[in-house]
């Protein structure tokens, strides 16, 4: 699904007359030309956040960014692949490729952030209901996520919450690069081993350590 999404994205690109990619150094001369109005993105937010998709996407069609809040007149910009592997490598070019700039943090892939509750459609989960077991697949980790309410009959969009509870816990590169199935169940299914999500990490970063 993913790829074909990409394909769509750079099939659309092209015909709205981007064909042309930008190289990494293109983006960022854009964005330190445009600095004042991305680092004060919220005077003209809709405006801003759709130039800047349309500059970054030039680079390539998948990527993706995010920005923190002010601290100290200083932000963090996060450039993303969207969870899309065939874009990791532009993702690490391009933040290779970043200038130095006092008011700026940047950061390649969504970076682990404290899990927060999300709804999403009508499915509503807290974060800190969650429960997670690891399952070793040779040298990835298989995950079993335990959403309390979790249906089939609601499925994909308790599936999606996982992956985005996933993201928050682990971050986009280590859930592209070192887990390997996601299932979704119920917490009266609970195997044993489940921890808490919050304490996900420490869980996985020791098992990734000893691959």
């Amino acid at each position: 699904m993913r790829r074909l999404f990409a394909a769509f994205a750079l099939t659309l690109c092209f015909f709205a007359g981007c064909a042309h990619a930008a190289s990494e150094a293109d983006f960022w001369k854009w964005f330190q030309s445009n600095e004042p109005a991305l680092f004060d993105f919220e005077r003209d937010q809709e405006k801003t956040f759709d130039r800047l998709a349309t500059e970054i996407r030039k680079v390539h069609p998948s990527l993706t960014f995010e920005f923190g809040q002010k601290v100290n007149e200083t932000r963090e910009f996060v450039i993303s692949a969207d969870g899309i592997r065939e874009a990791f490598p532009k993702v690490e070019s391009l933040f290779a490729a970043a200038p130095s700039l006092p008011k700026w943090k940047f950061i390649k892939f969504r970076p682990r952030r404290a899990p927060f509750d999300i709804q999403y459609g009508d499915v509503s989960v807290k974060a800190n209901s969650i429960s997670v077991v690891l399952v070793p697949e040779g040298r990835k980790a298989g995950l079993i996520v335990l959403i309390p309410g979790y249906s089939n009959a609601k499925r994909k969009s308790f599936a999606s919450v996982a992956f985005l509870m996933l993201d928050q816990a682990l971050g986009e590169y280590d859930v592209e690069t070192s887990v390997g199935s996601i299932a979704v169940r119920a917490p009266s299914e609970t195997p044993s081993g489940a921890v808490p999500l919050r304490e996900l990490s420490k869980l996985f970063d020791s098992f990734v350590a000893k691959r």
